[in-house]
């Protein structure tokens, strides 16, 4: 009996994550404000169908849908990348370090910490890839400021559309939990039963 309900519980994992995986590209195509970014980067609820994956499965398993999603966004998402190291950089680790939202499976407001360490590892790894892969492509001005290191150009283009990003999957996710039920099944509480 008990082999039956690990196996039980491992197929409705990769049944979730499957739906997950698919309304987070699903929104990634709707860019809350289009054109706002050269080279790449957008304003969207992509990131929240994940962490709640994450915040419901724990690391191991939202460490795996983060990867698939990372790899699915890259082949058929609308980003940019600039060579092997942009893929890799923007995409492959921006994306799969979502996945440590799990670190906060079962915790008192593990969506509001999962969802704060996840975009501030994913910010961070696209901040060091702006600041390296992207550097010479920084403008001499921009936001009307004189540009004059990579690394600051790289955190405010970066952080301009992570931070509302960050900032509207928190808002949504919070407004979703305001319902005892669904706070319910984004914490995972019926999976621990």
């Amino acid at each position: 009996m008990a082999a039956n309900a690990t196996q039980h519980r491992s197929v409705r994992a990769l049944c979730e994550g499957a739906i997950m995986l698919a309304m987070a590209l699903i929104l990634s195509l709707i860019n809350l404000v289009p054109s706002a970014w050269n080279f790449g980067g957008s304003v969207t609820l992509e990131m929240l169908p994940i962490i709640v994956f994450c915040i419901r499965w724990g690391f191991g398993p939202g460490m795996i849908v983060s990867f698939a999603y990372s790899v699915l966004t890259m082949l058929i998402g609308n980003g940019i990348a600039y060579g092997w190291q942009s893929i890799i950089g923007d995409y492959l680790i921006a994306f799969t370090l979502l996945g440590f939202a799990g670190l906060f499976h079962g915790k008192k407001n593990g969506f509001v910490w999962g969802t704060v360490v996840a975009c501030a590892l994913r910010f961070l790894a696209h901040y060091v890839a702006g600041a390296t892969i992207w550097a010479e492509y920084m403008p001499a001005d921009y936001f009307g400021m004189t540009m004059t290191t990579p690394w600051f150009y790289s955190a405010l283009y970066n952080g301009s559309y992570m931070i509302l990003s960050f900032v509207l999957t928190l808002v949504v996710g919070l407004l979703l939990q305001r319902n005892k039920a669904v706070r319910s099944l984004m914490n995972g509480d019926d999976i621990r039963k």
